[in-house]
């Protein structure tokens, strides 16, 4: 019996040392990558690095004249405008897409890969599509208009249009994701739930309220979680889609494309590093106050 418990012991440690062994290279990969240069680049904000030479360490500077930095500011404002129209869009379509396709229709299948396209197109593609579309002067959009003799529209160096076109393809582009993670939140909803409530008389709008809206609730944090971070952190769809000396950039210029422009178009990449570290500063104090809300806008059926 001593002797099975010590070969029985033995092949565990050995298998732990094994598993070990396999996800090495993938922590490695982490620890630099990731975690070293998340550390590196804590550093750099309190340095006056650019593109070249060793940093020197500048203490605060760089946070005291972010605080007085208007393009900033500026950068700041865009990023809480995307949140506030991207985040409820995405959301709202996502829930109403993920009930439609719930339903047992003729050609749902076809809707579903319509709808789900999006999701495996590449983010450079996307760009560069809805860049023509709204190109000023043979752009789908301004085509379309023309037919119905409307005035052109400057949809990507426009400032009063181009934050609103830039996230209008972000909402296209992020709705897809968020459906497939709700359609499956709907079809893990016990049927019976319904059918008692419809035993009892309740309608379609009670049941979506009263069983549907609070079961499908922490599938709904968990989509308004990951959206809050996507949004905070857009930049692919800005870059594409309106050139960096376009009249339209001022009025769509996030925080990371902000931090973009510092560091690698004009140098001051210590002042960038700095940018960085606030931001991931703000999408860490949302996401602990969303945690926070979470036990009053969230239902788990325990």
């Amino acid at each position: 019996m001593k002797r099975r418990t010590e070969s029985a012991g033995g092949r565990r440690k050995r298998e732990a040392i094994f598993a070990y062994l396999m996800i090495a290279p993938l922590m490695a990969g982490v620890l630099l990558f990731y975690i070293g240069a998340f550390f590196k680049n804590l550093y750099y904000g309190f340095t006056d690095k650019g593109s070249f030479g060793d940093a020197e360490l500048i203490g605060i500077k760089n946070y005291m004249e972010i605080a007085k930095d208007g393009a900033f500011l500026r950068a700041a404002a865009n990023t809480a405008l995307y949140a506030l129209f991207c985040v409820p869009a995405v959301l709202l379509l996502s829930v109403l897409l993920a009930l439609l396709l719930n339903v047992r229709l003729k050609g749902i299948g076809l809707l579903r890969v319509c709808i789900f396209l999006p999701a495996v197109t590449l983010p450079s593609a996307i760009g560069l599509i809805w860049r023509w579309m709204m190109n000023y002067e043979f752009g789908l959009f301004n085509e379309i208009r023309a037919l119905f003799s409307l005035k052109r529209i400057a949809w990507l160096s426009d400032p009063n249009y181009a934050l609103f076109s830039v996230s209008l393809v972000f909402i296209w582009a992020n709705v897809a994701y968020p459906v497939i993670i709700l359609l499956a939140g709907l079809q893990s909803i016990p049927s019976c739930y319904r059918e008692a409530a419809r035993i009892d008389g309740a309608g379609r709008w009670r049941q979506f309220t009263s069983i549907t809206l609070p079961l499908l609730s922490p599938v709904i944090f968990f989509v308004l979680i990951t959206t809050v971070i996507n949004v905070l952190q857009i930049f692919d769809f800005i870059y594409l889609m309106i050139p960096e000396g376009s009249i339209g950039m001022a009025s769509a210029r996030s925080l990371v494309s902000y931090f973009f422009r510092q560091s690698f178009v004009m140098g001051h990449r210590g002042y960038g590093a700095a940018v960085s570290v606030i931001l991931f500063l703000l999408i860490l104090l949302i996401t602990m106050l969303l945690m926070f809300l979470q036990k009053r806008i969230v239902f788990y059926d325990d």
